[in-house]
C-alpha cells in the first residue's frame, strides 16, 4: 500500500490527466497484448464505482470514458492467477491512497487527484514532462498493488519486506515495456518519490523507520538503481546528473540481475 497525504478538496486539470492516461495505457496494453495466452478467461476484473463525493465525479467519468481500467486490465492480462482479481476505481472517504486486500485492488479518486495536484510545474533536465510525473506514479501504484496480489494469490514466498518486493516487481514490469515507455514511467515514478525529499539533510521522526514501506528517499534510489542496472545507456543520465550516487550505481547491474532471476 502506498501511503499518501491528507484529503484534497479540489479537482485540478483532470481532463489533461485523462488524455495522457488513455494514450499511455493504450501503449502499455499494445506492448503486452502479444504475451497474453489466447482463449483464457479474464481473471482481471474491473469496476468503476460512482464516488460519494460529487467533487470526484469528473475523475470517475473521465477515466471511465478513457477506458483506463480496461487498458490496465490488458496490461495485467498475461498474469495467470488461480482466481479472479478485481481492480476498481472508488472514492475513499477522503483517503488519498491505493491498496490490495482479499483479491481486490482499490485505487482511490483522492489518490489520482493528489498526484495531479503535486505534479511539478517545472521538471529537471532529464528528459521527462510534467505528465510523466503523473502517469508514472499512477501506473507504478497499480503494478505495486498487483504485485501484492500476485504474492498472495499465487502464494509466492518473499524474503525481506513485501513492500520492497512489490516496488521491485513493479519497476521490473515497467522495464519490460519498451525503452521509451520504461524511461518515462520509471523516471516519473522516481520523481514523485523525490518530491517528498526537499532538503539534502533529512530529519524524520524515529517512528517513520517502523513503517512497512521504505522511506521515500530509499524508494527513490531503489527504483533508479534497478533501472540503471537494467540499461546503463538508457538511464546513464541519472548518474551523470547525480540522482543516483556512483557508489550505489556500481552494484546496480547485480541488483537488477537478482530481481530478474527472482
Amino acid at each position: 500500500m502506498r501511503a499518501m497525504r491528507d484529503q484534497i478538496t479540489r479537482t485540478p486539470a483532470i481532463s489533461l490527466l485523462v488524455r495522457l492516461v488513455a494514450v499511455t495505457f493504450f501503449v502499455l496494453a499494445a506492448a503486452t497484448a502479444a504475451m497474453a495466452a489466447p482463449g483464457k478467461p479474464r481473471q482481471i476484473r474491473i469496476e468503476y464505482v460512482r464516488p460519494a463525493n460529487p467533487a470526484h465525479q469528473p475523475i470517475h467519468d473521465e477515466l471511465k470514458r478513457a477506458r483506463a481500467l480496461e487498458r490496465m486490465q490488458a496490461l495485467l492480462a498475461p498474469i495467470r492467477l488461480r482466481r479472479p482479481l478485481l481492480l476498481k476505481l472508488d472514492g475513499c472517504d477522503g483517503e488519498a491512497n491505493a491498496w490490495y486486500d482479499e483479491g481486490e485492488i482499490v485505487v482511490c479518486c483522492e489518490y489520482i487527484e493528489e498526484i495531479v495536484k503535486i505534479a511539478p510545474e517545472t521538471v529537471p533536465p532529464i528528459g521527462i514532462t510534467k505528465l510523466d510525473t503523473i502517469v508514472g506514479p499512477l501506473v507504478d501504484t497499480v503494478l505495486h498493488e498487483a504485485a501484492h496480489a500476485v504474492f498472495d494469490l499465487l502464494k509466492i514466498p518473499v524474503f525481506g519486506r513485501e513492500e520492497d518486493a512489490a516496488d521491485l516487481l513493479s519497476a521490473y514490469i515497467m522495464l519490460q515495456l519498451g525503452k521509451s515507455e520504461a524511461r518515462r514511467l520509471i523516471i516519473g515514478t522516481a520523481y514523485q518519490y523525490r518530491t517528498d525529499v526537499k532538503d539534502p539533510t533529512v530529519t524524520v521522526m524515529v517512528k517513520s523507520f517502523s513503517d512497512e514501506h521504505g522511506l521515500p528517499a530509499q524508494r527513490f534510489y531503489n527504483v533508479l538503481c534497478i533501472a540503471y542496472g537494467a540499461d546503463k545507456t538508457l538511464f546513464s543520465d541519472v548518474v551523470k546528473y547525480g540522482y543516483l550516487p556512483k557508489e550505489r550505481a556500481e552494484n546496480c547491474e547485480s541488483e537488477y540481475k537478482q530481481v530478474d532471476f527472482a
